[in-house]
């Protein structure tokens, strides 16, 4: 009897021991578990919160933070946004705000330190300050221009992978591969979109907002008609090729045909500015009375609104749209 106690009593202990054991290894990893639950919750006081890891998506338009704030409640900064995007600039759009500031304010001051009239230092300076704007469309007219010579060639390499057995994701996939940028860039970004589980409604309709041509709408529609209506998409994406070279063809026609009239637009539009600064220099005193004087300033405020709507009619007559 004593010897079946004490097997008893050690099986016991043994068990118990075991049991603790297995208690505390399961009692630390959910220490740990809910440690870490603590730290991404944020609940575990500041060293949990250096821990929080934040996945949504954030858009820093300037690196300032007040600005950043203020131009993330405005509507003008998406659109600055798309603006440098589509000129494959880097910038943010409190950096093109800050520039355009900065260069109005510098050119006021000196403006202003040389003429001695603060009220017309600050018309003038709008144009130092439109500088930077005209660098960013400069840069995005160039860039959708390159996109638009090659873009061609890319739908000649997305039909002959349709050709080849590949489904359109995957030719999609080569074409932003092959090609090379802006196209290349733009038509990968659409690829990764889909990839991620955007409908390719979506990822089209992405495309042609960062690529505001007409040619892309028209490959977007021949795309989209076809998904839902079926047919040969190979043959309708080499029509539109075709469509899109004759149409580049016509716009350089038009081009070279409207020249002169764009060239007496440049002229009619910059010989006042050009002349005014160049007789101020010849003669400073003579020039002077135009803005010291209220009949000078009412002049100067009536050439200039008289110059802008000329160069207006001017761009809207030899501006043909194909």
């Amino acid at each position: 009897m004593l010897l079946i106690v004490l097997v008893f009593v050690g099986v016991f202990a043994v068990t118990a021991l075991l049991i603790s054991a297995g208690g505390s290894g399961r009692a630390e990893r959910m220490k740990k578990t809910l440690s870490r639950l603590d730290a991404v919750l944020a609940t575990a006081g500041k060293a949990a919160q250096e821990e929080l890891v934040d996945i949504r998506k954030t858009e820093l338009l300037s690196s300032i933070p007040f600005l950043n704030r203020l131009l993330l409640r405005l509507e003008i900064a998406t659109r600055l946004r798309r603006l440098l995007h589509q000129a494959a600039l880097t910038w943010t759009p409190g950096k093109l705000m800050l520039l355009a500031l900065a260069a109005w304010g510098g050119a006021c001051f000196l403006i202003n330190f040389k003429i001695e009239s603060f009220a017309f230092s600050m018309l003038l300076a709008l144009l130092p300050a439109a500088l930077p704007f005209i660098y960013v469309l400069r840069k995005r007219s160039k860039r959708l221009q390159k996109f638009e010579e090659g873009l061609p060639a890319a739908l000649d390499l997305l039909v002959s992978g349709l050709r080849g057995g590949h489904s359109l994701v995957s030719a999609l996939g080569m074409v932003g591969r092959e090609a090379p940028d802006p196209i290349g860039r733009e038509f990968r970004a659409c690829f990764e979109e889909q990839n991620y589980g955007l409908e390719l409604r979506t990822a089209m309709e992405n495309l042609a907002s960062r690529v505001p041509l007409q040619d892309i709408r028209i490959i977007m529609t021949a795309i989209l008609i076809q998904k839902e209506t079926g047919g040969n998409l190979a043959e309708v994406l080499e029509k539109c090729a075709h469509i899109i070279r004759e149409r580049f063809r016509l716009q350089r026609e038009i081009r070279t045909r409207t020249a002169q009239g764009r060239l007496s637009g440049w002229v009619l539009s910059l010989l006042p500015p050009i002349l005014g600064f160049l007789l101020y220099l010849i003669r400073p005193e003579g020039m002077r009375p135009l803005w010291t004087r209220p009949q000078g300033l009412k002049l100067i405020y009536a050439s200039l609104t008289m110059t802008l709507i000329g160069s207006l009619i001017i761009r809207k007559i030899v501006r043909i749209r194909v």
